[in-house]
């Protein structure tokens, strides 16, 4: 396993992989069966995927999808989505998933997180906190895939969710999101700076070099990509793919 985490987080919807920027402008890029593959031969040690569909659309998990998902993976898998009860979380680790990704439920019922974290364990309990820019340039925690406020600034929304029991959080943001212009260094330090559970910066990244310095300056434990992985080139080719273990592995041998 790499030192330092970098794990591809993908996008569901009906059923389909999608990627988009800014959480908007989503388009099909792929069947995710075929994507699991590749990060297969590519040697990944984790994968995320999120169903965006699912939630947006009041739907449960698609346990079809995730069992297939599950089954070809040669990796743990994270999946969110969807999911507001701990029959929920039972049956997606029947399916085979590893840890669960919460966003939205916690925003509407904190205490889900304690109570799901009782069951399966704090380490397999991961809070999605989604971030946007105020026109006063303040920070605001999102939910329902970035469509409403939540209240909370990130700072104290990562606190309470350590406090009921998240192993880990996924820090994005969505002004970054898809965007090639880098990481909020900002967020991802301030709120790594206020937990004490890893925190996973996702939102931005243009290339290699953006991973490094998110790691390095900001004390995130692991990095989540999406685009990076998905988009070659300038005209945003689809093009599924990984770095080489080696390239990683020197990337942060420093």
């Amino acid at each position: 396993m790499l030192k330092t985490r970098v794990i591809p987080i993908l996008l569901l919807q009906n059923g389909g992989l999608i990627k988009g920027e800014k959480f908007k402008k989503h388009k099909y890029v792929g069947d995710p069966i075929n994507a699991v593959r590749i990060f297969n031969e590519k040697e990944v040690d984790e994968l995320v995927f999120l169903d965006i569909g699912a939630t947006l659309q009041n739907k449960t998990p698609d346990y079809s999808l995730i069992k297939d998902i599950a089954s070809e993976a040669f990796m743990p898998i994270a999946y969110g989505g969807g999911i507001n009860s701990p029959n929920h979380v039972e049956c997606l680790f029947k399916s085979g998933i590893e840890k669960v990704v919460i966003n939205t439920h916690f925003s509407l019922k904190p205490n889900f997180i304690r109570e799901i974290s009782d069951i399966a364990g704090s380490q397999s309990v991961v809070v999605s906190i989604d971030v946007k820019k105020s026109l006063f340039g303040n920070y605001e925690v999102y939910s329902h895939c970035g469509t409403r406020k939540t209240g909370y600034n990130p700072i104290d929304y990562a606190l309470k969710a350590q406090d009921l029991g998240a192993g880990e959080l996924v820090i994005t943001s969505i002004d970054r999101e898809g965007s090639g212009k880098g990481f909020d260094l900002a967020l991802i330090q301030q709120v790594a700076d206020a937990v004490d559970i890893p925190v996973i910066a996702q939102g931005g990244a243009s290339n290699l070099n953006d991973l490094k310095i998110v790691i390095c300056d900001t004390h995130a434990s692991a990095v989540a990509v999406g685009t990076l992985f998905t988009f070659h080139g300038k005209h945003k080719a689809v093009l599924i793919t990984y770095p080489e273990r080696n390239i990683l592995e020197n990337l942060f041998h420093d």
